[in-house]
């Protein structure tokens, strides 16, 4: 089930509850049962679940797949103005551009200070007893959508 399907049941689920709870603590509050504290505890909690789940779905965004792209894991991110991922061993020439272009579209501008922001795509190539070398397969400057 997708996450988005998931969150309008959660949603839907959570407010009756917290609906039927609500009722059922002004029943408490009525008869003076001992659990009417309790109630209000787990009415208060399951409401706040529900608008949580709302606020979350409102600004849910699915990541980017661009056809052809192979998944490269960001192994570093300064925050600012560059952003390097790793390729898989063997990447195929053709798969790299479109790689770059979903490392861009799912690229979120939150606290970035810079205009531009460098992405590469690496690789690490066996080096000399047991060590490894990064090298950059590809690399492509974008603006973030908030600095465009």
């Amino acid at each position: 089930m997708p996450l988005t399907d998931l969150l309008d049941r959660a949603i839907g689920w959570l407010a009756w509850s917290g609906l039927a709870f609500a009722l059922l603590t002004l029943v408490a509050f009525g008869a003076r049962w001992g659990v009417r504290f309790r109630l209000v505890g787990v009415t208060s909690f399951t409401l706040l679940l529900a608008v949580s789940c709302w606020a979350f779905s409102v600004s849910y965004q699915p990541p980017v797949i661009v056809e052809g792209a192979v998944r490269a894991p960001v192994v570093f991110d300064n925050g600012n103005d560059l952003v390097v991922a790793q390729a898989p061993a063997g990447i195929p020439k053709e798969a790299i551009e479109p790689t770059l272009a979903q490392l861009a579209a799912n690229l979120r501008s939150g606290g970035r200070n810079g205009e531009k922001v460098v992405i590469r795509l690496r690789q690490l190539q066996p080096g000399p007893e047991g060590s490894s070398t990064p090298v950059v397969v590809g690399e492509v400057v974008v603006v973030p959508q908030s600095a465009a």
